[in-house]
């Protein structure tokens, strides 16, 4: 609908004389709005110059003509290079271009990293509200059926009113010839006000009529409306002076609201409203049920957009001052298309509230005295596209709407309308519920008191559980809670839960008590349990270490006795060993003997004699050839004398002989001196004298005995 009822008015900028004659061209119908002839012109000279004009005017061009994906790409690379160029306006097309396409996540993201890149944080802020705004809308669902009306052409067809059993539209004259003037905004003819019966609305091929003659001329006649005895209409035509075409200075000729009355069964006193003015726009009609207020569009200097909606009030033929409705309503875009139902709802188009993409359809209740914020009437209705010229009956729900949404016939077709829920808005929202129970007996708990906290526990809401120990809170979706329940002598308890998007959902958040009186007894068994073991425990322990002692003693003499016997068998191999190896070692009895020729000394005297000395020399050999090996050298004497005076003596001569074993080499800790005295005699001379010289000789010798090796 921009094409139709938007009358930019630009100030004709000033080129270089750079500029080709194209390119010229181009411009001049840009800036008449023919966007047209403007768009083949820019094609051609884009090819060679992306300029930012070249890039923003073909982009407009296609955005005013409807055609979306092309304006989308154009917006794309806009944005990309001239980023610093552009103003609020392009990123707000851009964004529309991608709720076309159904890129809303795109759209959202173009739109909230513009205003967060220039600190434009309320409009970040709002971006987000109009997002959770949409969600809500949505979740209630289709709330109308919709019917594309069979009598909609391929050309454009809106703003439908009931007048006294006629269906009264905006079109094309379709008996219009082919040399009819065109519309060089989009290409198509001029707008007339078109009629049919009603019951013929659904017939492809009905009879449409021109609504008639008078009205209609060769500007745009549009959006027309009637009083409820059906005569006086109210309708938009362009700037209309004495049968012709008028304009301001800037050669524009702006839309005006106009006033006719029917008398004798024709259409007379067609007269411009008082209030118009030939610099700018007044346009979309709308009555008052009681028809003593007139709603309307327009962009009179003062406007909050481009287009705000405004009131005056009607006094026989007389009218007020136009007041502006206000920033509830009107926005820094657009807001076009009034409507008031009988139930005093003020429906109305718009494309700066929270919308589906484009314009969308908003109420807004005037009963309530003060304009509130309007709300969206929801699917399927608004659409990504332009929905718009809403109406609709109050008692039967029944009415009309105009869309340019992909599956018309046309650029806009006529839809009908049937309510089927009632708008009601309301944020996402959960149930967290649940039963307090005894943990133990598994019983429900009365007059529990269950608290709801927020993330961050701060107290959103709390109750009282009933007699089947329930409760219930209802919560705000995509959020965490934590649920806490307590009653008087049980412990308390709490639940942490996560609520997702999906509305009307319902978490179980169920919590049990544990009464303090069984806490107790439990905890005094428990204490009492421990006890019994610590004890079993301790006394297991204990015996554990007597045990653990008694195999280490075990160990210990079971090593030591395998120590004695490995050492026994060692010493028994090595016994044989240096028995088999040395001739003058043998075994007698159970010793060891190094068997060495007699070794004599004199009579009670203990030096060792020259004769001797090879002798014992022998024996220093051995102990060097095995040089671990330890002998005992037992010294010996007869049994003259008395026993004292020969175990003194025998000592004397076993020590002498150490000395010469030292003296020769050999360590003092390997030779061992003991005296026998006559303890030990070869030949028992009982009494001394029964014994020869030789005999005593041989009882005095050293005996060599090997006691380890």
């Amino acid at each position: 609908m921009k094409r139709i009822f938007i009358i930019i008015v630009l100030c004709f900028a000033q080129f270089s004389n750079a500029q080709t004659p194209d390119l010229k061209r181009a411009n001049r119908f840009f800036d008449k709005t023919f966007y047209t002839e403007a768009i083949p012109l820019y094609e051609s000279i884009i090819e060679d110059n992306q300029s930012y004009i070249v890039l923003k005017n073909l982009a407009d061009a296609y955005y005013y003509t409807n055609d979306y994906g092309k304006a989308q790409r154009l917006y794309a690379n806009l944005v990309s290079r001239f980023k610093k160029d552009i103003s609020e306006d392009y990123y707000f097309k851009y964004a529309q271009t991608l709720k076309v396409a159904g890129k809303y996540k795109e759209a959202y993201a173009v739109l909230h990293d513009y205003y967060v890149g220039t600190a434009n944080f309320v409009a970040s802020t709002q971006l987000d509200k109009d997002l959770i705004t949409l969600e809500n809308v949505s979740a209630i669902g289709n709330r109308f059926e919709i019917k594309n009306l069979a009598m909609n052409s391929s050309s454009s067809e809106f703003g439908a009113v009931v007048n006294q059993g006629d269906l009264v539209f905006s079109g094309v004259d379709r008996s219009a010839g082919f040399l009819d003037k065109k519309f060089k905004w989009n290409g198509e003819k001029y707008l007339d006000i078109l009629s049919m019966p009603i019951e013929n609305m659904n017939a492809a091929d009905s009879v449409v009529k021109s609504f008639s003659n008078v009205i209609n001329t060769e500007m745009h006649e549009a959006n027309a409306i009637f009083t409820k005895d059906g005569k006086t209409v109210y309708f938009t035509r362009n700037n209309f002076v004495k049968g012709r075409r008028a304009k301001n200075q800037d050669k524009v000729s702006n839309l005006q609201i106009f006033k006719g009355e029917l008398v004798g069964g024709k259409w007379v006193n067609i007269v411009a409203l008082p209030f118009n003015n030939e610099n700018y726009s007044v346009e979309h009609p709308a009555l008052s049920f009681d028809e003593k207020t007139l709603y309307f569009a327009s962009d009179m200097p003062g406007t909050l957009g481009s287009f705000d909606l405004f009131s005056v009030a009607i006094d026989g033929e007389n009218f007020g001052t136009p007041k502006n409705l206000g920033s509830n309503i009107n926005t820094d875009k657009k807001e076009q298309f009034p409507f008031v139902s009988k139930d005093g709802k003020l429906y109305f188009s718009s494309d700066g509230h929270a919308g589906y993409g484009l314009l969308d359809v908003f109420v807004v209740d005037l009963n309530t005295g003060n304009l509130d914020f309007p709300s969206n009437v929801g699917l399927p209705v608004n659409s990504a596209y332009d929905d718009f010229s809403f109406n609709i009956d109050a008692d039967t729900k029944q009415g009309f709407f105009a869309s340019n949404r992909i599956g018309g016939k046309g650029s806009d077709d006529i839809y009908q309308l049937s309510e089927q829920k009632p708008l009601i808005i309301e944020d996402c929202k959960q149930f967290v519920e649940g039963v307090v129970s005894d943990v133990d007996t598994k019983l429900p708990l009365s007059n529990a008191t269950v608290v709801l906290l927020d993330a961050n526990s701060v107290e959103v809401s709390r109750m009282t559980t009933n007699l089947k120990g329930d409760f219930v809170f209802t919560v705000s979706c995509d959020t965490r809670y934590t649920v806490a329940a307590a009653k008087e002598e049980f412990t308390k308890a709490e639940k942490s839960i996560r609520v997702n998007k999906e509305r009307d959902l319902r978490t179980d958040a169920s919590v049990s008590l544990k009464s303090i009186v069984v806490l107790k007894k439990e905890e005094e068994a428990v204490a009492q349990l421990k006890k019994e073991q610590e004890k079993a425990l301790e006394e297991k322990n204990k015996a554990k270490e007597i045990a653990q002692v008694e195999k280490i003693k075990k160990d210990k003499t079971t090593a030591a006795i395998k120590a004695v016997e490995q050492a026994k068998l060692d010493e028994k191999a090595k016994t044989n060993a240096i028995v088999a190896a040395e001739k003058d070692v043998v075994k007698v009895d159970s010793q060891l003997i190094i068997k060495t020729d007699p070794i004599y000394f004199d009579y009670s005297l203990w030096y060792i004699r020259r004769e001797t000395k090879p002798v014992l020399d022998k024996v220093i050999d051995l102990m060097k050839k095995h040089p671990t090996m330890i002998v005992e050298i037992g010294s010996h004497t007869d049994n003259r004398g008395n026993a004292k005076y020969n175990l003194d003596l025998s000592a004397k001569r076993a020590n002498s002989t150490r000395e010469y074993f030292m003296q020769n080499g050999i360590e003092g800790n390997r030779i061992l001196a003991k005296g026998y005295g006559e303890s030990q005699q070869i030949i028992k001379c009982e009494p001394s004298e029964s014994c020869s010289e030789e005999q005593h000789e041989l009882n005095r010798r050293n005996v060599f005995t090997i006691k380890s090796l």
